[in-house]
């Protein structure tokens, strides 16, 4: 069996539905969008005098559905463009379109009844050999396929995404009892390699893995506000990042997802489970009040929160009344505040004697139990249930390592103590001498199954850099960076400051990595896997600097700097930089003069100096500059002052792609950077990249002039920076800051077209620099950024 997808349908054009044809628009794939005929006229479409018959009217429910897409926040697509992939239908005329698909994806209503009779269409027309799967986040997947052809259930199975799809990493592949397993090993390499997820294998039960513990761990909370008086607000102060879970915490989570979903999935489990379970996942009176009200979340305006001109206000969940939003406040918080990484926080917290303390424990300990029980019967190892977890919720641990973290048998003896009634199989693993879940032996990670301990497995394109280096695969270290031995003659460079920000110790890192490579390498990774690629420059560290007059040591940073990021351009290996979520300012300066670079499809680079009262310094808009000029068709004149007006406007406003697709149209990537699939494989397909260029007799660049615009465009710079002064756009402020970037990309006032080094660019930038960080109003912004974590306009 040759299995391959290259086409898709999806039927359903909902936000899920269309969400999930954004994102395999969004890797390349074709994809039909399909929903049904509506039966009714809207006004509109009456004074245009169109009837039911008109194929407008018939494709009216998917053209909605695809061009939501490009209005949606979170945007669904990493381009604009990617929409042209997405071809919309009905499921009377196009149904027979369905033989063209590989892949089939059903996103409809769930219900049992409907899916059926949907999937009964699907049988007739479909391809024999073509995958159907269903998206339903809790419906039996082996009844869906009852009654169907034995082809049909060999290619059927479960395929739940998270909402929404570009961003949530999980997906859930649930097969059924006749589903071939060559299909659901195809499925799990399909989605971990071209959908870019983290996929889990989960069993045909109620709701999964993710959405039964996580619904659980909700009510659970749920039933803590309303026995011991926890407010909406102190609860979601507690038990969001301190422990390792997002920023929307609990009842701002329930207010994105919205209420009414929550609900079903509540009802969906409660259905078919009995005693005290059944009982556990009983929603609240509360609760449908709120229903019945339609306070349904962030969708009506309204649910746990309500916001009034700027003040948020929570739910008395007792009087159904808004009132002020709460904070807890107990020594514990201000205590794990001091401790060093999540397992550190949650142990300090969860056994605190005080408010927090007792809320923690008491959703903690029967969520970790609950977890344990349904071992076996949601997924057959503890991994699955930790990474759907963590991949679907964004927690920063799954329950087992949680459970680890707080120490096993320190919890277990206090959970007993309390009449909880912990897992035989967990009892028995300790009293054998296994006292965690986990345990890490040689940088190899290994989880207990069944009496031993097994090596955890990873997809082949995951390097984990935590593990290589506990083999003692470091090459050097300082205080913000390590050069690291990836293998294969490849060397990386990871970045592990606080939000991997760049100072000295860093830059001094960059020379000494290349140093290294040169000699020894066949080239050299610039990556990590922190939250962020890199935030910047450290501007606290440049703002006492500045405050203290000691501009002679910034100029010797900046110098530094620049420095730096010229060996990284001309080295005489190649240097692939694989950045991921936010490069910004500095972050992005080091990606511009790279050799390649290979980006996670979540890359948001920007160079955002202005708003810190700044422009780039290390070379960063000589670089954009260049990338932009070197992308233009050779032979062709080059406009000059079209190219500096790009740049110009992108610095100026600070524009952050919202993509790697977007960071490529900004020019911060080219044609020749690659972006990987799957953001856990750019390091491994980066290391790949290096391995081609060195074994194909890499080059570096021969070092060129730059024609610059000059005094001319100069001018042209500043006219544009003074419309937008008079438009309102800009203060006085930002337009002194745009007049010195015009200044440097301009090149000075020099004749049009005049060729110039690029230190004589570099020097430019730096002296703009040094002058604007000594200003007041700069120190402000920085002030500002620092305290506020946003940009001040003054």
């Amino acid at each position: 069996m040759t299995l391959q997808i290259r086409k898709a349908a999806v039927i359903g054009s909902g936000v899920m539905g269309s969400g999930i044809a954004a994102h395999l628009a969004n890797i390349g794939i074709q994809t039909l969008l399909l929903d049904i005929v509506p039966n009714q006229l809207t006004k509109e479409e009456e004074s245009q005098g169109l009837t039911l018959s008109d194929r407008k009217v018939r494709n009216r429910i998917a053209d909605a559905g695809r061009q939501k897409l490009l209005k949606q926040k979170p945007a669904p697509l990493t381009a604009k463009e990617n929409i042209a992939l997405i071809e919309t239908g009905n499921l009377e005329d196009d149904i027979e379109k369905l033989k063209e698909a590989d892949w089939i994806i059903e996103v409809v209503t769930e219900r049992l009844d409907i899916k059926r009779s949907v999937f009964e269409k699907v049988d007739q027309f479909r391809r024999p050999g073509s995958i159907v799967s269903s998206n339903t986040s809790g419906i039996s997947v082996n009844a869906m396929a009852e009654g169907r052809s034995e082809d049909f259930k060999k290619h059927f199975l479960g395929t739940h995404f998270f909402n929404p799809p570009r961003y949530l990493k999980l997906l859930e592949v649930i097969p059924t009892k006749d589903t071939d397993p060559e299909v659901v090993s195809f499925m799990q390499k399909f989605g971990e390699d071209v959908l870019g997820k983290g996929v889990v294998l989960a069993k045909d039960t109620p709701n999964f893995i993710a959405n039964r513990i996580g619904t659980y761990g909700l009510l659970i909370t749920l039933r803590e506000v309303l026995q011991n008086g926890y407010s909406i607000g102190e609860v979601d102060s507690v038990t969001g990042p301190i422990i390792g879970r997002p920023k929307s915490a609990t009842f701002r989570t329930l207010d994105v997802v919205g209420l009414d979903t929550f609900v079903h999935v509540a009802n969906n489990v409660r259905e078919q489970v009995e005693g005290e379970e059944k009982e556990v996942f009983t929603v609240p009176e509360f609760l449908q009040k709120m229903l019945d009200k339609g306070w349904l979340g962030s969708k009506t305006g309204q649910g746990f929160y309500l916001k009034k001109g700027k003040e948020i206000l929570e739910l008395n969940p007792t009087t159904l009344e808004y009132e002020p939003r709460k904070k807890m406040k107990t020594p514990s918080i201000e205590l794990a505040k001091q401790q060093k990484g999540t397992s550190a926080k949650l142990k300090t917290l969860i056994y605190a004697k005080d408010r927090t303390g007792q809320l923690l424990w008491n959703v903690f300990a029967p969520t970790l139990i609950y977890s344990a029980s349904l071992l076996n019967e949601i997924a057959d190892d503890i991994v699955s249930i930790d990474n759907a977890m963590k991949w679907g919720f964004g927690w920063e641990q799954g329950p087992f390592e949680a459970w680890d973290a707080i120490g096993l048998e320190a919890s277990i003896e206090r959970m007993e103590k309390d009449g909880l009634t912990v897992p035989d199989w967990v009892k028995e693993m300790v009293s054998s001498g296994f006292t965690s879940f986990y345990k890490e032996e040689d940088g190899t990670m290994y989880f207990y199954d069944s009496g031993e301990y097994k090596p955890v497995q990873q997809n082949e394109k995951y390097i984990n850099l935590q593990l290589l280096k506990k083999q003692n695969r470091i090459i050097q270290k300082n205080s913000g960076a390590s050069l690291i031995d990836i293998g294969d003659d490849v060397a990386l460079l990871e970045f592990h400051s606080p939000n991997n920000a760049i100072g000295l110790d860093i830059i001094q890192m960059i020379n000494k990595a290349i140093d290294e490579v040169e000699k020894n390498y066949k080239g050299l990774v610039i990556a990590n896997q922190g939250k962020n690629f890199c935030v910047g420059a450290n501007i606290a560290l440049m703002l006492m600097e500045a405050q203290d007059g000691n501009f002679d040591e910034l100029d010797f940073v900046i110098r530094q700097f620049q420095q730096a990021m010229m060996k990284i351009k001309y080295s005489v290996k190649p240097v692939v930089v694989a950045p991921h979520q936010m490069a910004l300012g500095g972050g992005a300066e080091v990606i511009l003069p790279a050799a390649r670079v290979q980006a996670s499809p979540e890359s948001y680079i920007g160079l955002v100096e202005v708003g810190v009262g700044l422009i780039p310094g290390g070379g960063g808009t000589k670089e954009l500059y260049i990338k932009h000029l070197n992308s233009l068709p050779k032979g062709v004149k080059i406009d000059l002052q079209n190219v500096a007006n790009k740049v110009f406007e992108t610095v100026a406003m600070a524009k952050v792609s919202t993509s790697a697709a977007e960071a490529r149209e900004n020019g911060f990537l080219n044609n020749l950077d690659r972006i990987s699939k799957n953001p856990d494989h750019r390091i491994h397909d980066a290391k790949q990249w290096i391995i081609d260029l060195h074994d194909s007799g890499y080059v570096p660049p021969i070092r060129k002039k730059v024609p610059v615009v000059g005094e001319t465009g100069y001018a042209t710079l500043l006219l544009a920076a003074q419309g937008m002064h008079l438009s309102g756009y800009i203060s006085d402020y930002d337009l002194h800051i745009a007049k010195k970037l015009a200044y440097v990309l301009a090149g000075g006032k020099l004749p049009y077209g005049t060729e110039v080094d690029e230190q004589y660019l570099l020097d430019l930038e730096r002296e703009a620099f040094i002058s604007l960080i000594g200003e007041v109003k700069t120190q402000q912004r920085m002030q500002h950024m620092l305290m506020k974590g946003k940009p001040l306009r003054n």
